[in-house]
């Protein structure tokens, strides 16, 4: 049973990374360099820090490039 549970944790982590990993693509920046990419991850976080308009405004912007896709 214990393996079972193991094993969709790591099937649920690995469809997680591919998701996230399609939002880069989506994004634009596949070929961009991970060090950039993990920077500006990070600089994103201590920029967000508790600043719900800024997330808002980002929410909205995601929305539409989701939205450009039909």
């Amino acid at each position: 049973m214990a393996r079972t549970s193991t094993l969709d944790a790591r099937k649920k982590d690995t469809r997680e990374k591919i998701e996230l990993g399609g939002l880069i693509v989506k994004a634009g920046l596949r070929y961009e360099k991970r060090t950039l990419l993990l920077g500006a991850l990070v600089e994103l976080k201590q920029r967000l820090g508790d600043d719900a308009g800024e997330r808002l405004r980002l929410t909205l912007i995601g929305a539409k490039a989701f939205g450009d896709d039909a």
